[in-house]
């Protein structure tokens, strides 16, 4: 019977090239990639196609939120669980794989790369952790790490893999072109939870609105933020991606405030919020626009189907610094 493997597969060059060293040995390879708010699929899915690899794309949201609020090794430099992380994704990937019959898992994740997540120790830890520690192989830095089972089996030969460690690519590289790759993405993370302005929004999201929803870390993503009180947030659109994305996000029971004889933004209060909180949308709405910032000005704001005219002069620059998030 032909040996299956189940590849997490981020899409980068380290995954497409661990993918490429397993196939040589006539293995078939299913690739898998996860997605929440926090990170797309989408590079994974490029990538994919590129070398066409079939690709199973998992929604892990609500399993990574859970583990998002209390991760056992900690976070990063911002709001980034990376090893609790990687083994959710592991752990998640086992079970595929028990599901589908694959033999064993692969990753692209080479030793010393990272130093806090990829030390000898710590994937020995992700793995033990993930409940599948003999099913997972890092074929870039096999050589290096611990002879797993597929490897004693003989499902897969292990001198054919290889010693690759650090944080050079070098090697990498020359086996991309090896391969006839040359088209492949930069070594960008791409999760949301490693930046710094965004996870300072997301704390303030934890800290301030216990039952949230998948909306709420959305709009994270979009404008400038403004914390008005303990219950009231405001959020102003920066440009034009900006005020369409918060005008799709927005919903019947928030206010949207825009200038009615001025360009600029659309401002958003979820769950809009009574008639002092709408006054200071509206002098941020004007702010943040062409309108002058000396004299009163017209701003309109909606909620559901009712419609406000409100005249107001932009906010002074202190509650700016003092809202902003």
């Amino acid at each position: 019977m032909k040996v299956k493997v189940l590849a997490v597969f981020s899409g980068g060059l380290d995954s497409i090239i661990a993918v490429k060293i397993v196939q040589e040995q006539g293995i078939d390879v299913l690739g898998i990639t996860f997605e929440t708010p926090f990170f797309s699929s989408q590079k994974a899915r490029d990538a994919a196609e590129k070398i066409g690899l079939p690709l199973i794309v998992l929604d892990i949201t609500k399993e990574h939120l859970q583990m998002l609020m209390s991760p056992r090794y900690g976070y990063g430099k911002n709001l980034n669980p990376c090893i609790d992380c990687h083994t959710l994704m592991l752990k998640i990937a086992g079970g595929k794989m028990n599901e589908l019959g694959a033999d064993f898992i692969i990753t692209g994740e080479v030793l010393g790369q990272r130093p806090m997540s990829q030390g000898k120790q710590m994937l020995s830890v992700v793995a033990k952790n993930s409940g599948f520690p003999d099913y997972i192989l890092r074929p870039l830095s096999a050589k290096l790490l611990p002879e797993t089972k597929p490897e004693r089996e003989g499902k897969i030969k292990r001198q054919q893999l290889l010693d690759i460690q650090g944080r050079g690519r070098k090697i990498q590289i020359m086996l991309a072109e090896h391969y006839g790759i040359f088209d492949y993405a930069p070594p960008a993370g791409g999760c949301l939870l490693t930046d710094p302005m965004f996870t300072k929004r997301l704390k303030d999201l934890f800290n301030h609105k216990k039952d949230f929803r998948i909306r709420d870390i959305e709009l994270l993503k979009f404008g400038r933020h403004f914390r008005i009180d303990e219950k009231t947030k405001i959020v102003v659109g920066r440009n034009k991606v900006d005020n369409e994305a918060i005008q799709k996000l927005a919903e019947t029971n928030d206010a949207t405030i825009f200038m009615s004889s001025f360009r600029g933004p659309i401002v958003l209060v979820p769950e809009a919020g009574n008639s002092e909180i709408l006054n200071i949308a509206a002098t941020l709405c004007a702010s943040y626009s062409d309108a002058p910032k000396d004299r009163v000005v017209e701003a309109i704001c909606t909620s559901g189907s009712k419609t406000l005219h409100l005249d107001i002069i932009a906010a002074p620059r202190e509650n700016i610094t003092r809202w902003m998030i």
